[in-house]
């Protein structure tokens, strides 16, 4: 609500001194030159009121900003009578207000409701029944149901016979586990298998999920602000101002002249400029599925040097997928899969899903199982085309058989699914949670782009790092890191330069908002770190983020053309306003003519095209669209 208030604000004051510069040239026109300078003079009093207001607050933090150069030519004109050189100001002034506005709040509206993921509410027994109840009305000892898919939403002990949990949000951990009863379940994990009950530990707001809550708030808090690009030229060019308006005003003895200097001087090519560059670099990242949350976080993004990212759902897809498929009896390895795929239809567990999905893919037919019994965490039993067919665990199937056969070792972080026909070991399938496609062509990207250092930080075991991203060139691997560990990192690795952190899971938010930039897979990924990060990856591809940084450099890269440019022109300006060569109004109409030259180089910011493999690819896409062929 006060971004929409402050937004309306700014249209206001743009409508204000819009409708009053072109009224009083109206009046002035048709020779009624006194009612416009009235006109004029009115139409500026609430952008300069306005524009005081910011000033004082931005003194009283320390900031000293170009609105004091805007406010000194406004100010000038109207003490001098030169108002409609002080209407154009205002426009002028006003307007590029108003487009940096407009590009934050268009990054937010991107957002939508990325929250919707954090629980609000829990099933309880009690009255005889289950009934939904108030999150923050939930005490330690209550028994809650959990049901599949739901967030588990406190710390709890697992009161039924067996749980199945997916916690890599929390820990990194890429494949699900098993939980029996008397276990701890961690609240923010996801309940991937059948419904269990849960006794509550501790109230909501002491679980694992709400102290990781205050971990980002806490973050967030000491993060370290970035300067703005016009902010970092600003003190420059208000000394130069003063000082050529100062000596015009010395040696002529006309206040006239240096009205002019300072109407000249107004830094519309860093008020407008660098806005309309970055807003259309944030454009332009949205149409690779980059969403930046403002024109600070894109100029932040453009000057990153360390890149830090999570293992599960970031470099890999947070899922298991099949590597290899062992079959013992004769039969093909598609054969093996097929009735694998046929029986797991009957299951929602996420490995059973990844199996069906990969049969699938294959274009095979899967026919309907019958008699099916699901033993939760274990494995299936069920009967496809007239055979006996058993899929789960290695041991659970080693039961159902004559013979059981010893799989080669498995590499860290695979998953062994075994296969039976007919009282038969048919064979395994192996699985593994592998590199997200384009991984590697993005690391080189990253490096070619001026990222000096790559550092993997991840909950998950190292062994299991290590084997996943073993030929990455990482500079770094941290492993067994919790959120707490991870915000340290952050902090450690700012020492050599602007950070920037990459993750999907709730344990990564901590990070995320301590970082100069942080990103967060959105596609997917939990809510916590959406809403923790600065920039959001809306589609399911890591190599958008080489694109991402392409997209920011080459957009603040324009901005500063614009803005050398701009006020070279500016100060060329002031002097021949100073040796009495340009009027306030001419100075004002020539202020014009650069500002529109520093916006149409700035927007050549639309027109950035990424060189990174993903650039060439649809945001919503797998394949390149047919447009981006034909250009």
């Amino acid at each position: 609500m006060v971004f929409a208030r402050a937004n309306r604000l700014e249209t206001g004051l743009l409508l204000v001194a819009l409708i009053s510069l072109l009224t009083g040239l109206a009046l002035y026109l048709t020779g009624h030159a006194s009612i416009a300078n009235i006109v004029w003079f009115a139409g500026v009093l609430p952008v300069l009121g306005a524009l005081l207001v910011e000033i004082l607050r931005s003194l009283r933090q320390g900031d000293v900003g170009l609105d004091i150069v805007a406010a000194l030519s406004m100010t000038a004109a109207l003490v001098f009578g030169e108002t409609m050189a002080a209407a154009v100001v205002a426009v002028m002034y006003s307007g590029g207000t108003f487009l940096e506005s407009m590009a934050d709040g268009r990054a937010r509206r991107e957002m939508l409701d990325l929250l919707s993921r954090v629980p609000r509410m829990a099933t309880r027994y009690g009255d005889g029944g289950l009934k939904e109840t108030p999150l923050d009305e939930i005490s330690p000892g209550d028994l809650i149901l959990i049901r599949q898919g739901d967030v588990v939403p406190v710390d709890g002990v697992i009161a039924s016979d067996t749980a199945f949990l997916d916690t890599s949000a929390l820990t990194g951990e890429s494949l699900p586990v098993h939980l029996s009863r008397g276990s701890n379940a961690l609240s923010g994990s996801t309940n991937a298998g059948a419904p269990f009950d849960l006794m509550a530990k501790r109230p909501a707001k002491d679980s694992t999920y709400a102290g990781i809550v205050r971990l980002v708030e806490e973050a967030q808090r000491s993060k370290a602000p970035m300067a703005r690009l016009a902010d970092q030229w600003s003190l420059g060019f208000l000394v130069v101002t003063v000082v050529i308006a100062l000596a015009a005003w010395w040696f002529t003895q006309d206040p006239i002249r240096a009205v002019a200097v300072l109407v000249v001087a107004t830094p519309c090519p860093l008020i407008l400029a660098v806005p309309v560059a970055l807003t259309a670099g944030l454009s332009r990242a949205a149409h690779f599925g980059v969403l930046i949350k403002g024109a600070g976080p894109l100029e932040a993004m453009a000057r990153i040097r360390t890149l830090i990212l999570d293992k599960t759902g970031t470099l890999t897809d947070g899922r298991p997928t099949i590597v290899a498929v062992d079959s013992y009896v004769g039969s093909g390895d598609e054969d093996i899969l097929r009735l694998a795929a046929a029986l797991d239809q009957a299951s929602k567990h996420p490995v059973a899903q990844a199996i069906v999905e990969a049969a699938r893919q294959k274009a095979l037919l899967l026919p309907l199982p019958s008699d099916v019994i699901e033993i939760p965490g274990e494995g299936v039993i069920g009967t496809v085309e007239g055979q006996k067919v058993v899929v789960g665990g290695n041991d659970f199937v080693s039961r159902h058989v004559s013979a059981s056969l010893d799989h080669p070792a498995l590499a860290a972080g695979s998953l062994l699914v075994a296969v039976a026909v007919d009282g038969q070991m048919a064979g395994h399938i192996v699985m593994a949670d592998a590199l997200r496609e384009g991984t590697r062509e993005m690391f080189s990207e990253l490096r070619r782009q001026g990222i000096a250092r790559l550092v993997l930080a991840t909950g998950d075991r190292a062994e299991v790092a290590a084997h996943v991203t073993q030929g990455l060139g990482l500079d770094a691997l941290k492993a067994g890191l919790t959120p707490d560990q991870k915000v340290l990192l952050v902090l450690t690795e700012r020492k050599d330069g602007p950070v920037m952190m990459v993750g999907d899971g709730v344990n990564d938010a901590p990070a995320l908002a301590a970082a100069d930039v942080g990103v967060a897979m959105g596609a997917r990924g939990a809510a916590a770190s959406a809403e923790a990060a600065d920039v959001v990856l809306l589609v399911d591809h890591i190599d958008r983020l080489g694109a991402g940084i392409e997209i920011a450099r080459a957009a603040r890269q324009i901005a500063v053309e614009s803005v050398v440019v701009g006020i070279g022109l500016s100060v060329l300006g002031m002097i021949a306003a100073a040796f009495g060569y340009l009027t306030p109004v001419q100075g004002a109409l020539l202020q014009e003519v650069i500002d529109v030259a520093v916006i149409l180089n700035a927007l050549r910011a639309l027109q950035i095209s990424p060189q990174t493999p993903s650039a060439a690819m649809d945001p919503n896409l797998s394949k390149p669209s047919a447009a981006q062929h034909a250009s």
